[in-house]
């Protein structure tokens, strides 16, 4: 599973699919939690608009270029050339 709850963070793992969406819902739904992005290397759209919806603690920072440079900035409300 690339979705795992770890204490209070819950952490995106590997190729984000589409079918995480609703795993991830769960999980942001069941309390306040922070999303540990730095081991994704794919996020389907689905998964990033869950993240947009709930808008949760990032912590951080993917590998992937995409991810770290242009996704990141938009989930925290930032352009690429204010971070």
């Amino acid at each position: 599973m690339t979705v795992r709850l770890d204490g209070e963070i819950v952490r995106l793992e590997g190729p984000c699919r589409v079918e995480e969406a609703e795993t991830l819902v769960a999980l942001l739904q069941a309390g306040e939690r922070g999303v540990d992005l730095s081991r994704c290397q794919s996020v389907h759209g689905a998964v990033v608009q869950v993240l947009v919806a709930f808008a949760p603690r990032l912590v951080g920072e993917p590998d992937d270029q995409f991810l770290r440079d242009l996704l990141l900035p938009a989930l925290r409300g930032q352009t690429a050339a204010n971070t």
